[in-house]
């Protein structure tokens, strides 16, 4: 029987983003202040006035559509579905950006931000479940959420190294809580990912009752934009391991321009 974890945050809380921790760099971790959302940006991070910082109705325009993915079906994340940054905290301060990255939830303060999209792997195995949308039925799935914020100044660069410091300060694990259900995240690991001006990437082993999953969290930069991604593979259970989903991470990269 599947738990709340998979009927509920089947990727709501993928990514992940960050799936956990949505985004591991191939970078180390940068130092920043105690609160994930101040720490300080990489030395890579624009100044203010070289970026365009998009309004939320363009961030809609570059947000993932059907179609824009191979082998995948990609939509809009439905109210149930969606985590907003106050519905997502964790039992320590410091690893509240990976509570946040999980669901996908925007980090520190946007000055826009678009609606969730969600991108679930098709093929004819799980064809009829995909369109059902009983996600229970399907095996062997990646299901993404993706969301997308826009910063002022160096806000993008400073979100992410928040993460990056969080993941790297609750390794050993935390309790989060999204929309009122708790998952007890037991480690984080980082792993390899590249695009836009930066990214980062993270597994995060997590258990909700007698159930154990591995969830993805990667986040990528683009100039003031902030693209954040958590995946589940519902196949994946007892902790098992599954790809990144790096043809969505690319296909969202390619739409920031």
């Amino acid at each position: 029987m599947r738990s709340t974890l998979v009927r509920r945050t089947a990727v709501a809380a993928t990514a992940v983003s960050l799936a956990v921790l949505a985004t591991a760099c191939s970078g180390s971790a940068d130092k920043g202040g105690d609160s994930g959302d101040k720490a300080k940006p990489s030395a890579a991070a624009p100044e203010a006035a070289d970026v365009k910082v998009p309004s939320a109705a363009e961030l809609e325009k570059m947000a993932l559509a059907e179609g824009d993915v191979k082998q995948h079906q990609v939509r809009q994340a439905g109210p149930a579905e969606s985590i907003a940054a106050g519905e997502a905290t964790a039992d320590k301060t410091e690893c509240l950006p990976v509570a946040r990255a999980i669901g996908t939830a925007p980090q520190g303060e946007p000055a826009g931000t678009a609606a969730a999209r969600r991108a679930t792997e098709t093929g004819e195995k799980n064809k009829e479940a995909i369109e059902s949308g009983d996600l229970s039925a399907m095996t062997n799935v990646t299901t993404t959420q993706i969301g997308l914020a826009s910063y002022d100044g160096k806000g993008a660069a400073e979100a992410l190294a928040a993460l990056r410091k969080a993941a790297a300060d609750c390794a050993g694990g935390f309790t989060a809580t999204l929309k009122g259900q708790q998952m007890k995240v037991n480690k984080i690991t980082e792993a390899k990912i590249a695009g836009g001006d930066e990214a980062g990437a993270w597994n995060l082993a997590v258990e909700q009752g007698s159930t154990k999953l591995t969830l993805k969290a990667v986040a990528l930069r683009k100039g003031a934009v902030l693209a954040s991604f958590s995946s589940l593979n519902l196949g994946a259970t007892g902790g098992k391991d599954y790809p990144l989903p790096t043809a969505v991470v690319d296909a969202q990269a390619a739409k920031l321009g």
